[in-house]
């Protein structure tokens, strides 16, 4: 990611953290409608998991100018996945979901170098996240 990409993302992550409860509600809503098999990963207080969600997405966002420091806790979260039942093919609906909810939430300021910027961050840290879970190939 470029210096420029990072900005990007903590800036308009910055704009959705006044409405993490809404954001988090969006995520859930647009994944549970575009990948309905990952329902069942999921139990207990929705709004709870959302709080963990929006501040997971805090720390990484925050995190972007030194990844290093990061990725030892993206990656003990992807292996607690694998024990949750989460398979790889799992990350791409998350995106998906991710950049519905950040286009819904920033409106007008969602502008097509923020997505840019949103889905470089999304694959880098998904991308070694599905790695140290499911091995290189599988994250290719």
């Amino acid at each position: 990611m470029t210096p420029n990409q990072i900005e990007l993302v903590q800036s308009s992550f910055a704009k959705v953290a006044p409405i993490a409860d809404v954001a988090a509600e969006l995520f859930y809503g647009r994944l549970f409608e575009i990948a309905p098999e990952v329902k069942p990963l999921f139990h207990g207080d929705m709004r709870e998991q959302g709080r963990k969600l929006m501040t997971t997405l805090g720390v990484v966002v925050n995190g972007l100018n030194n990844l290093d420091a990061i990725l030892p806790a993206a990656k003990a979260l992807a292996a607690r996945h694998v024990g949750y039942g989460v398979k790889a093919a799992d990350y791409a609906p998350v995106g998906e979901a991710l950049i519905w909810t950040l286009q819904k939430g920033l409106d007008a300021d969602f502008t097509a170098e923020v997505k840019t910027a949103w889905l470089a961050a999304y694959g880098a840290v998904s991308g070694v996240m599905i790695a140290e879970a499911y091995g290189e190939e599988a994250a290719a």
